[in-house]
């Protein structure tokens, strides 16, 4: 009733394999128990839910409620499209509310322009449920993942957990294909296959600071600085994705990779003490450039006291 709203007592009765006269004493049921059901006699009469304090029980699909999860997560912003599951799932709660809510809900839901997050990358619903579940009941699977670069291969994997990380969700997981830990963009995973094996997380795990400290590792680049501040008090602004801390002579030393020297030298600029890179040329390098750019940036225009 709630899908097909004005449903008449003969199709309810067809859909759920009973008489008609089976499928009116289930609506007379449904109204004892205090849920609104109106009916509409003539020819494009029918039974529909009905609005009110009370609302009529919402079922949502797996995919409707993950997505739910994942607009709340990182902020989808199709609400607006009913052939989503973010937008079905949300007109199914919109017909549910009394109409003056309703009206103001529906109003908000269509006149809204939300500017998207380019740097996002939303994965399918239906994958991502699907390794959330392997997880929850430690179950290996067997995924087929295609590269930035457009290279596919398939690996069999421990799904450790999913982890959501400024607006990329990523599959944090021991591969044994590669025999080691990896984190994999769900978004790029095309294909999820449960196998019979079980696997024992390991204990203790923290996913989202073995994500950080996976994605500043093993990249072509590396980099060492040293950092004028101890560490205790520098850390807070320093991402794991950087690289690790250690106590130094005078400070703390940082040690990592990156793929984008130019990157991580915007990044240390942020630092609020004074640093010097020791190790790794290309990051030195990118360093010294910004450096020179942000000083010509404050130079006096010529010709100007």
């Amino acid at each position: 009733m709630q899908s097909g709203p004005g449903i008449t007592a003969d199709r309810l009765a067809d859909k759920l394999g009973v008489t008609e006269r089976a499928a009116r004493r289930y609506v007379g049921i449904l109204r004892e128990a205090g849920i609104p059901i109106e009916s509409v006699r003539g020819p494009y009469g029918g039974y529909r839910v009905g609005r009110g304090l009370r609302p009529p029980p919402l079922m949502f699909s797996a995919t409707e409620a993950l997505g739910l999860v994942m607009a709340v997560l990182d902020g989808h912003h199709d609400a607006g499209d009913a052939g989503s599951p973010v937008g079905a799932a949300l007109g199914k709660i919109v017909r549910a509310l009394p109409e003056p809510v309703a009206h103001q809900a529906e109003a908000v839901r269509q006149a809204t322009a939300p500017a998207p997050d380019r740097s996002a990358a939303r994965p399918d619903p239906d994958t991502t449920a699907a390794l959330v579940r392997a997880a929850s009941e430690h179950r290996r699977v067997r995924l087929r993942y295609r590269s930035e670069a457009g290279t596919e291969w398939e690996t069999d994997v421990d799904p450790w957990a999913v982890v959501v990380r400024h607006g990329r969700w990523y599959l944090l997981c021991w591969s044994h294909r590669a025999s080691g830990r990896r984190a994999y963009r769900i978004d790029r995973i095309l294909t999820v296959e449960p196998l019979t094996e079980d696997f024992v997380p390991p204990a203790g795990l923290d996913p989202v600071a073995v994500l950080e400290e996976h994605l500043g590792e093993g990249w072509e680049y590396r980099a060492e600085v040293l950092i004028d501040a101890p560490a205790d008090r520098i850390a807070y602004c320093i991402p794991r994705t950087l690289g690790r801390l250690e106590p130094a002579v005078a400070g703390c030393r940082l040690i990592g990779t990156t793929s984008n020297p130019w990157w991580y030298a915007e990044q240390l600029a942020t630092v609020p003490a004074a640093f010097r890179v020791v190790g790794g040329p290309e990051v030195r390098h990118a360093v010294r450039e910004l450096g020179h750019r942000l000083l010509a940036a404050a130079d006096e225009p010529e010709g100007k006291p």
